[in-house]
């Protein structure tokens, strides 16, 4: 993800024409704690073993989540699974993705549509 890019908070992603862009990633693995996911299945009722299927949309978007990167970059990918829009938020390092949440949200449907 260059340096050429601009990047804009989640918040005000939605509103932006050129906030988001699209991404191809190599080969890559993923990964997550075990704790969050069923903490994540109980309260969104998505499971990050199925979060996985939203990098494979080949619309998928990925932005970079500015308010929530401290220590790491952190991400959002937002892709079409099982006829909804999914967003996922991740960090990537040494190519695994490691997966700390996934849910059904509006803005991430939002931004979505209006990238694609």
């Amino acid at each position: 993800m260059g340096s050429s890019h601009k990047y804009y908070t989640y918040k005000n992603i939605a509103e932006l024409p050129y906030a988001c862009y699209n991404s191809s990633m190599k080969k890559t693995k993923f990964e997550w704690d075990e704790n969050k996911n069923a903490t994540n299945k109980e309260k969104h009722n998505v499971s990050f073993e199925k979060a996985q299927h939203a990098f494979a949309d080949v619309k998928r978007v990925i932005a970079e989540d500015i308010d929530h990167s401290t220590d790491e970059k952190r991400y959002f990918c937002f892709g079409e699974v099982d006829g909804g829009v999914l967003t996922v938020r991740f960090t990537y390092r040494e190519n695994i993705i490691r997966i700390f949440g996934a849910g059904y949200w509006r803005k991430g449907k939002k931004t979505y549509e209006k990238i694609n």
